[in-house]
């Protein structure tokens, strides 16, 4: 069946209708995850007291957002966007030659990219808390591991940030948008 010309326009495809992708909960998260983790690292070293507050609240998102990745919305949940290594790579190759599948959800880079910054946020908020315990008070690998994790984070972070502006510019959508309203394009 051939679509409709005249309600395409010259060949032009006709835009879906918005539909709710990311459930409030995933929004609140992502930026308030976000917020934390930028507070947290600007008050290291100084305000010591916050900064322990706002990794244990680091840590409480996480926890959630590992039983939201269970139990939440469909595109929240972990088996809508886990995908094998070979998928993963597949998808980046097509995607450096702008010929990737659009995904409604998380596609598979940017499920392997929230399992990568939920890991690491998982690995920066235990070492931080392993500072403050007596069997590792001064235990210079602790804090060293910790550093670490944090740097490589901020390195996921600007992987994140690439990927989220390379996907919005090959599928023509904004994905940082999408992110606040919840919304995104319906299947193409």
């Amino acid at each position: 069946m051939q679509p409709d010309k005249a309600k395409m326009g010259a060949g032009r495809r006709q835009a879906s209708a918005p539909i709710r992708v990311w459930d409030p909960l995933v929004r609140l998260f992502h930026w308030s995850l976000l917020a934390a983790f930028v507070a947290a690292y600007a008050t290291s070293g100084d305000w010591e007291k916050l900064h322990i507050k706002l990794g244990y609240a680091v840590a409480a998102l996480i926890a959630f957002r590992l039983v939201w990745g269970v139990i939440g919305s469909p595109h929240a949940r972990f088996v809508d966007f886990i995908y094998p290594p070979k998928t993963v790579v597949g998808f980046l190759r097509d995607s450096l030659r702008f010929r990737a599948k659009r995904y409604l959800g998380h596609n598979p880079a940017g499920g392997a990219m929230v399992i990568a910054l939920l890991a690491t946020l998982a690995g920066i908020s235990t070492t931080g808390y392993m500072m403050s315990l007596d069997a590792f008070w001064g235990a210079e690998w602790v804090e060293e591991l910790h550093e670490l994790l944090v740097n490589g984070c901020l390195a996921l972070i600007a992987l994140h940030v690439i990927g989220v502006v390379f996907a919005s510019f090959e599928h023509k959508e904004n994905l940082v948008k999408s992110m606040f309203t919840g919304k995104k394009r319906g299947p193409d």
